[in-house]
């Protein structure tokens, strides 16, 4: 496999259906052959279970339901790029702060959760086997520093919670014997938490490839710190590392939407600064340190939605998805200023200049 240069646009969809269009040195084309004439060899998309209300309402954020996923995954495979399938096991948005099981998997036991997401993720495959799509990596949980399918699946049920993961690799295993496995957290700079999980995992035998990791410098701190890390984890447990997801705002206008992550107290907290020269440096420098991993496991770096324009209405949730996680943060367009186009749609110089990286 050839050094990584992905894009998460699980996004995609929704923001076309409100206008979205994409523009490379001038010229409107289709995102995918953009992304492929820039350097993209890679598309990462995710995948949740039912991302609807009981009366059918969209969560929003994209609704990546298996439909979604599989119209993305096929303008992606018709521009020959690779792609990654991110698995939540959930019926929205999975991290660190929240891993709510799917809502048709309350109740069950935990041996009827390890069927269910080896059903399940069989059953998402072979479809995707059966339209000639074949992942290049597929993703067993979204950043499961805390677990996943909580709360049977909570790291501090390790054992649960890898019983719990055996049974979605033993799904990819036995429907994609070509696509390798990756455990992804969050946090790419913390070594303490990333020796203490693995760490924690190594009696159960897991078999998986790829150790994922997500990396915001403005959260995370420096490619320094990244770097030792990367190269710890390598030396221990001689696993491949993949940057799957990071971001950087080439500026720290809202661009007129609500609920902007990227601001000039973030930009203060990197080194680079929000334009889209400070953007393209930042892009330069992570491959470059990625590339540098000891034994050449470093494979490669996933940005996360640079695809995501200042649309106001394509929010990262809607008011019922919001409410369905309980969640309190701003209902809005979060994450349009760490685009890699700008508020036109015209790609930036990170993604123009993309194939030098």
């Amino acid at each position: 496999m050839n050094f990584i240069k992905g894009m998460d646009v699980s996004m995609l969809r929704e923001l076309e259906e409100h206008g979205a269009k994409y523009y490379l040195n001038g010229e409107e084309g289709d995102l995918f052959k953009i992304m492929k004439e820039t350097g993209v060899n890679l598309i990462r998309l995710r995948i949740w279970n039912n991302p609807y209300s009981e009366s059918g309402e969209p969560y929003g954020g994209g609704t990546n339901d298996l439909i979604t996923t599989l119209e993305l995954a096929r303008r992606a495979k018709k521009q020959d790029l690779d792609i990654m399938i991110d698995f939540h096991y959930s019926d929205f948005w999975a991290d660190p702060a929240k891993q709510f099981k799917p809502k048709a998997w309350e109740g069950l036991s935990v041996d009827e959760l390890k069927d269910v997401v080896y059903s399940y993720t069989k059953e998402v495959l072979e479809k995707m086997r059966s339209e000639n799509i074949i992942p290049a990596i597929v993703q067993v949980g979204n950043e499961i520093t805390n677990g996943f399918l909580w709360p049977e699946g909570k790291v501090e049920n390790i054992a649960t919670m890898c019983e719990l993961l055996n049974a979605g690799i033993r799904g990819v295993r036995d429907t994609m014997p070509e696509s390798k496995v990756m455990l992804h957290l969050d946090y790419g700079t913390d070594n303490e938490l990333y020796r203490k999980w693995f760490g924690g995992i190594e009696p159960y035998n897991l078999d998986y490839d790829i150790i994922g990791m997500s990396y915001y410098p403005f959260w995370n701190g420096s490619i320094e710190a990244l770097v030792s890390n990367m190269n710890d984890m390598v030396d221990t447990y001689k696993k491949e590392i993949l940057i799957t997801e990071t971001s950087i705002g080439y500026t720290t206008d809202s661009l007129g939407c609500n609920g902007m992550v990227f601001s000039e107290e973030l930009e203060s907290k990197t080194v680079y600064p929000a334009t889209q020269k400070g953007q393209e440096l930042f892009m330069k420098e992570l491959c470059r340190a990625v590339r540098g991993v000891n034994d050449n496991k470093g494979i490669g770096v996933v940005y996360w939605e640079p695809e995501w324009l200042p649309i106001p209405e394509c929010a990262w949730a809607s008011r019922i998805g919001c409410d369905y996680m309980n969640d309190k943060a701003e209902l809005g367009n979060s994450w349009a200023n760490q685009a890699l186009f700008d508020e036109k749609g015209n790609a930036n110089r990170a993604l123009i200049n993309l194939k030098q990286m």
